[in-house]
């Protein structure tokens, strides 16, 4: 069935450039229809032997999803609340650990969208300035699949991620805009931050990890007892506690209310103290980046103080490790990649592998493999886990080639654009500040497109753009709109 996944990406793919950058709503329509039946042709392929399972489950889920169109015609707020809430149900299948519940909620947001489209909406690009590069990207990627090394692990990643975490970004980036939902969304993320943070407590005092045998393995032996919560993976909790410390910092810095500030900063210290036991490095760089990013906004200049005193912490940190230090001390490619808990040697593979195909990559999917290749002690395995990718931009650009990876590029510019000229300016911060939170996570843990997060906050930032307001009108940092007074 490869010979169908090669052709049911490129379904897919278009049918959602027509769903990004159309402006009819005929146009539209076509685009979910293609994207419903690339999606249904790369399930096909990926199952051939379990067809029957595959029917039945598709079906179950259109009319969940129908259920739950009707409900989100009268909440449509519920689109983010319930997929929020489905972050953490993750269910092994296809190699993955796959969001299972949440394509059901977003199997519902694509049958609202279709309505709504079939009944005379004639909103269109509602992603703004993020469009265009995602459609071209997301094209690119269906093209690639032409030539992937891998067309299972590539019909996967569409089917798994791209289908419906666009629709995800796009139901978001269409709801009319309310206080008090928002308020509502921040108030779920802080508390499930807050109930993740007293599991990863009880985990501790416990010494008991849910699930993930390798984190178990790896806690026996370790000087150290990572916890990973209701996720799979510690690195995965800390990305995820990053990301709803975000908005309470925001607050802290922004807002009037001396009560508001004063609960922001109670839970941000409880929640400090759950990523602290995560003892996730990335997460942690994440979020350095995001008060930087914070005290650049509110400090100006200031905030360069900020930035030569946490490089000199981390910096200080790093080399206190003894691995690092004699890294450093001997220079060598070895030390480097023990140290950098084999890191180092698939970046750097990995980088050769974009150089070796520099136009178009090895295709989506197609990392382990192309990684399998030229590393020879792995060549011929059929686990290739050990060759799973752990940096974004690299795999962006193995897989797609370096036209891939300037798409990329343009997509983040134009995301940081948007976030920055956002009129509703605390969300559009707080939802960009996440980004390069997740951003610089996935520097040494990948999974940028791959994380239900991203797209959530991609359209939280178009949604912070109203379709009204100039995309060139600058707006003041942390401004407040203010109600006309009779004078």
């Amino acid at each position: 069935m490869i010979g169908l996944a090669r052709l049911a990406g490129p379904i897919a793919c278009l049918g959602l450039v027509l769903l990004l950058l159309a402006r009819t709503r005929r146009d539209r329509l076509a685009g979910l229809g293609f994207a419903a039946l690339g999606a249904a042709m790369l399930a096909a392929a990926l199952a051939p032997s379990h067809w029957v399972e595959a029917v039945v489950g598709g079906i179950g889920g259109l009319a969940a999803g129908a259920a739950l169109a009707a409900l989100f015609r009268r909440w449509p707020w519920l689109v983010p609340l319930l997929a929020l809430a489905c972050i953490p149900a993750r269910v092994g299948a296809l190699g993955h650990q796959l969001l299972v519940p949440l394509y059901v909620v977003v199997a519902g947001a694509a049958v609202l969208l279709a309505w709504q489209l079939a009944h005379g909406d004639v909103r269109a690009r509602e992603l703004r300035r993020a469009a265009w590069p995602l459609a071209v990207y997301l094209a690119w990627v269906g093209l690639s699949m032409a030539w992937t090394q891998d067309a299972n692990e590539g019909a996967t990643e569409i089917l798994a991620f791209y289908l419906p975490f666009t629709v995800l970004a796009l139901s978001v980036a269409r709801l009319q805009w309310s206080r008090g939902w928002l308020w509502a969304f921040y108030g779920e993320l802080v508390a499930m931050g807050l109930v993740f943070s007293v599991v990863g407590f009880y985990q501790y005092e416990t010494r008991n990890v849910f699930e993930n045998p390798k984190v178990i393995y790896s806690n026996a032996y370790a000087a150290f007892f990572r916890v990973n919560s209701v996720f799979w993976d510690p690195s995965i909790y800390g990305r995820f506690l990053v990301v709803a410390m975000v908005p309470s910092i925001v607050l802290v810095a922004a807002s009037r209310s001396l009560k508001l500030a004063w609960g922001a900063t109670l839970v941000l210290v409880v929640t400090w103290f759950g990523l602290l036991i995560s003892f996730s490095q990335s997460s942690f760089a994440g979020l350095v980046v995001a008060v930087i990013g914070v005290a650049a906004v509110a400090w100006r200049w200031k905030a360069l103080f900020a930035v030569v005193l946490a490089a000199a912490v981390l910096a200080g940190v790093a080399v206190a490790q003894p691995a690092v230090r004699r890294s450093i001390q001997h220079h060598t490619s070895a030390g480097l990649n023990s140290a950098s808990s084999g890191r180092y040697s698939l970046v750097a593979n990995g980088i050769r592998i974009a150089l070796a195909h520099p136009v178009r990559g090895v295709g989506v999917g197609g990392f382990k493999h192309a990684y399998a290749r030229r590393v020879t002690r792995l060549h011929g395995k059929k686990n290739l886990s050990t060759a799973a990718s752990h940096d974004t931009p690299v795999t962006v650009a193995a897989e797609t080639g370096f036209v891939g990876l300037a798409l990329f590029a343009w997509l983040l510019v134009g995301i940081g654009r948007d976030a920055w000229a956002g009129r509703h300016r605390i969300v559009s911060l707080s939802a960009g500040l996440g980004l390069a939170a997740i951003l610089v996570h996935s520097l040494f843990y990948n999974d940028f497109f791959e994380d239900p997060t991203t797209w959530l906050l991609v359209g939280f930032v178009a949604l912070a753009v109203p379709a009204a307001l100039p995309l060139r009108q600058a707006v003041a940092p942390f401004e407040e709109e203010r109600e006309a007074v009779p004078v």
